[in-house]
């Protein structure tokens, strides 16, 4: 058998254990997401991180509109601190929900697609909370390196009402001088 044809199986499985449970309401979305005004840069400020970003610096996820569904996506960081190596890793997005724009499926490798909600937007298009249906990962981003003490609180007040353990929320730290 060939190798991706074993690995299939396990990528599938691990999908479905990944689901909502029973008890679990569906994760609340922004109404609506105007791409073009949320493609360009966000400086990655908080997140309950993938196995890829715990030991991240200076993350900033990017986001460039391809087509009418499609979005590239680009995601930076330092990899151990703010002078280690470089890392980058693309991926592309996919609008799932054409209504609202604020859940994708995001594809780092064929044919697995991540879920990926548009979980708070400010009105400015300034700050941002993509969370999962699973809520096992979430990432507060800003269109600044920084946010205030009032858009922190407000970010883990969200995270909390979505049903978020927000005790594994975490700074990533960001010095661009």
């Amino acid at each position: 058998m060939r190798p991706a044809a074993q690995l299939l199986p396990l990528l599938l499985l691990a999908g479905l254990a990944g689901c909502a449970g029973p008890g679990q309401k569906p994760i609340s979305v922004v109404g609506h997401v105007d791409l073009e005004r949320f493609m360009g840069d966000w400086y990655v400020v908080a997140n309950i991180p993938t196995f890829l970003e715990r030991d991240a610096y200076n993350a900033v996820e990017s986001y460039r509109l391809e087509s009418g569904d499609r979005v590239a996506t680009t995601f930076t960081f330092r990899q151990g601190g703010f002078d280690g190596p470089r890392k980058s890793y693309r991926a592309t997005g996919f609008v799932l929900d054409r209504d609202s724009n604020a859940v994708w499926g995001m594809q780092f490798l064929w044919p697995i697609r991540a879920d990926y909600r548009i979980i708070h937007l400010d009105e400015g298009y300034r700050l941002t909370i993509i969370g999962r249906q699973q809520r096992d990962y979430a990432w507060v981003m800003s269109r600044t390196p920084g946010i205030s003490d009032r858009d922190w609180r407000r970010a883990v007040d969200l995270l909390r009402a979505q049903g978020y353990d927000t005790a594994a929320l975490q700074r990533v730290p960001q010095r661009w001088d």
